[in-house]
């Protein structure tokens, strides 16, 4: 039951994992989305989740009981020793309502498996509105974009870079980045995000943590990006997704579109 690449009534498939980066990722079914996890980095390389919003169930979110996936090894997962004692958030990835929709018992099945170690990545605690509007992303889609049958396909992770700071046995990502797809008018459409926590400090002062400190965070700074942009920087195979792009290509060429509510949203 996990993610569905006929779900929008077209062909719409999860971003691909180079041959590269093959050898060290696992496909993790759930209901209603698939994680492709990373087991060197210990945290998703993509997700996918099929998002119905015309039947999701509102189910209270419970106690956050985060659980280690026993389907593969825990070592391979970026487990509650890296959340435990710190500010760090065990940000979903697959936002949790997401995939709750159907029967009563699925949607409960989906809501218990989005805890899962393999959807969670360390995120900066708090809030503001930037990372307000980040969360909320799929709902602006749904409301503002002309969505066939409101359903989405909606696709996330951490950009694993080389430079992400070094705690407690892990990097911790500085940028995430999220694709949402739609069904328009028998077409398939795309748009683009990333979303920024690197400290907002100039470089050349910034601090090196401790050993065993918590890298210095920044608030959340959430951007409208061209989705070929998105393919560059995580070496992930998307054509179609890039072929979908909404993002016109006059604006693109200004560069990312920093976004403060969902008024900037281009779809």
């Amino acid at each position: 039951m996990g993610f569905d690449a006929r779900f929008l009534e077209l062909h719409a498939a999860m971003p691909r994992v180079s041959e590269a980066d093959a050898a060290t990722s696992v496909e993790l079914d759930y209901v209603h989305f698939s994680v492709v996890l990373d087991t060197a980095r210990r945290l998703a390389r993509v997700t996918g989740v099929n998002v119905d919003g015309a039947s999701l169930v509102e189910l209270d979110r419970g106690g956050d009981d985060w659980q280690l996936d026993e389907r593969i090894p825990a070592d391979w997962q970026a487990g509650p020793a890296v959340y435990a004692r710190n500010d760090l958030d065990r940000g979903h990835l697959v936002r949790r309502r997401d995939p709750v929709w159907g029967s009563p018992e699925v949607a409960a099945r989906a809501n218990a498996e989005t805890f899962r170690y393999p959807n969670a990545a360390p995120q900066a605690s708090g809030f503001n509105q930037s990372k307000e509007l980040w969360l909320g992303l799929e709902d602006h889609v749904l409301a503002h974009a002309s969505v066939n049958g409101m359903r989405l396909s909606v696709f996330t992770a951490p950009i694993l870079a080389a430079g992400d700071p070094a705690y407690r046995g892990i990097r911790v990502p500085l940028r995430y980045w999220k694709i949402a797809a739609w069904n328009s008018g028998g077409e398939l459409a795309a748009a683009g995000f990333v979303v920024d926590q690197a400290p907002l400090v100039d470089t050349s002062e910034a601090r090196t943590p401790l050993p065993g400190e918590v890298p210095d965070l920044g608030p959340f700074r959430t951007f409208q990006v061209p989705v070929a942009d998105v393919a560059a920087l995580t070496k992930l195979e998307m054509p179609e997704l890039v072929e979908a792009d909404r993002l016109p290509k006059t604006i693109a060429a200004a560069g990312w579109r920093r976004l403060e509510t969902s008024a900037d949203l281009l779809l």
